[in-house]
């Protein structure tokens, strides 16, 4: 008679857990803004252990996502002087309080793409050389142009990557991160430690990040929300094999975003009318300057398509589309690893309700570093004259990439979304013209980025369409550089696009005003028009 595996996986205390952790551990972690397979009470008593006794200290936090609430969750926990010497971010944003550390140059600094952390945490745990890949080539985190180091203090401490050539071709090599610590999250567990995402709003990075440091040698700690047979615990419902876990902590209050509660259909799951419901029924339409660009992006969008729709202003497209009744012909991705749906907009990007598929994020970015989106809609803080755009470092703060670099390079063409000017933009639009009330304080349109995180030239010469959309100008990447193809009806060309940027760009030859449908007051009248227009091609 064949044996039977008798495991049981070991449940502590979140208090238990942190005692476990030693100065230096490097830590891994998962989860997303807006609470995605956050797990808090983790970093809740790694932290209260800090505050009461100085340890642990001198960490290496590693995390793909923006994972916080700007303000005391998430990244921000370990966001305490001494706490941490280095961190290796995609994204800085949800975290003010360790930009802060960064700007002080008080930690090692690095941000990389987020897809390029995910994966390069799976090649670790499968002990391969580190991440080969064109993923960042030409931009801030190719290791001759910087390599990701966003501080002096990441400068001085030595690359994390290094250019290698394969078949003749330049790719960049980015070094194993071998974690002693990970720390991931699921709805619940069985008695052999089987970890089941089934309820959660993603999958995220979970599998790699705990891959990483079991295979290094280290261990893996699981918050979850409740304990279930192994029966109740559908193996194709595991995302964290048992294997690789080795303390969970129950959180039985634990919630499924920042929201509270859980809401199934964030899940992929039938809305069963809980509280949260109603919340998530629909897409609210963007306003202002916002509504004109995504208005504009939006006429870009062919039905068939594959798409991606970045963080910020690019997250409004959905809705616009969803109002024309056109979000049905696309197929709809975030780097998060969700399919279609309606997408969640703000502080709960990355998130949907009704989705058709949840991906884990690895999988997601293997599809995007592949050529898997046709168009890809994309912000933009800073452009240049040579098409470059700077989205990772704004003002005096690391912001980080996020997903950015990965979706850009691997789509077969951007739209670069955002306003003209930035700090007290205010604007009007009426009945198909646009008035410009009041300017913005900072250009965007400038003589050279900051940084580079989406290398125009190189985009060029792959022969990739770049378009850059405002709520006044439209621009095109052509060989003469940046070229004005279109104006908003309403503004003086001269006063209100020509002076207030760093360079002359090429004007083209039949330059044309954009849809004065995207120029007018009222969102319900705009999108029902746009329908009217387009409507029978499109259903």
């Amino acid at each position: 008679m064949q044996a039977t595996l008798e495991v049981s996986v070991i449940e502590v205390s979140a208090s238990e857990c942190a005692q476990s952790i030693r100065d230096g551990d490097t830590i891994a972690i998962t989860g997303n803004g807006g609470g995605m397979l956050e797990a808090d009470e983790i970093f809740a008593a790694i932290e209260a252990r800090f505050l009461a006794t100085g340890h642990p200290r001198d960490l290496v936090l590693v995390h793909a996502l923006g994972v916080g609430d700007a303000q005391k969750r998430g990244v921000n926990r370990f966001a305490h002087e001494g706490m941490v010497r280095r961190v290796v971010g995609g994204h800085w944003s949800w975290s003010p309080r360790m930009q802060k550390l960064a700007r002080e140059n008080l930690i090692e600094a690095f941000t990389l793409p987020s897809g390029v952390i995910s994966l390069l945490l799976r090649e670790t745990g499968a002990k391969r050389p580190g991440l080969i890949t064109r993923t960042g080539l030409n931009t801030a985190y190719d290791p001759r142009f910087g390599g990701g180091a966003a501080n002096d203090a990441a400068r001085a401490a030595g690359p994390v990557s290094e250019i290698v050539s394969i078949g003749g071709e330049e790719h960049i090599r980015y070094l194993p991160i071998r974690p002693d610590i990970a720390i991931v999250r699921g709805t619940y567990c069985d008695e052999q430690g089987n970890i089941s995402c089934a309820e959660e709003a993603g999958d995220l990075d979970a599998n790699a990040v705990a891959l990483s440091a079991k295979n290094s040698g280290g261990r893996v700690l699981a918050q979850v929300r409740e304990k279930r047979k192994a029966s109740q615990c559908l193996a194709r419902l595991v995302q964290v094999p048992g294997v690789l876990v080795d303390q969970i902590v129950m959180a039985p209050e634990q919630p499924q975003t920042h929201v509270g509660g859980y809401e199934p259909s964030l899940a992929g799951l039938p809305n069963l009318d809980t509280p949260l419901g109603a919340r998530f029924e629909g897409l609210s339409l963007p306003s202002g300057a916002r509504a004109i660009i995504a208005r504009r992006a939006a006429d870009e969008i062919r039905a068939g398509q594959s798409v991606n729709f970045g963080f910020g202003i690019p997250g409004g497209i959905a809705a616009i589309l969803s109002a024309q009744k056109r979000l049905a012909e696309i197929w709809l991705t975030v780097e998060q690893g969700i399919h279609n749906g309606k997408l969640i907009d703000g502080a709960l990007f990355g998130a949907a309700a009704s989705p058709s598929a949840i991906m884990r994020s690895t999988d997601q970015f293997d599809f995007y570093s592949g050529g898997g989106v046709d168009t890809a809609f994309l912000g933009a803080g800073e452009i240049d004259a040579a098409g470059n755009v700077n989205v990772s470092r704004l003002g005096q703060d690391v912001v980080g990439p996020g997903g950015f670099v990965d979706i850009s390079q691997g789509a077969k063409a951007v739209v670069f979304c955002g306003t003209f000017e930035t700090s007290g933009l205010a604007v009007r639009a009426s009945d198909g013209q646009l008035a410009i009330e009041r300017d913005g304080r900072i250009p965007k349109f400038v003589e050279q980025v900051r940084e580079v995180t989406f290398c125009g030239p190189s985009a060029l010469k792959q022969g990739k369409p770049v378009m850059y959309v405002t709520e006044r100008a439209v621009f095109r990447l052509t060989q003469n550089g940046l070229t004005l193809v279109e104006v908003a009806p309403g503004i003086d060309l001269q006063r209100h696009v020509l002076d207030r940027m760093a360079f002359k760009p090429t004007v083209a030859s039949d330059l044309a005003l954009m849809n004065p449908l995207c120029f007018v007051d009222d969102a319900a009248e705009a999108e029902s028009k746009a329908f009217a227009k387009t409507g029978a091609d499109n259903v």
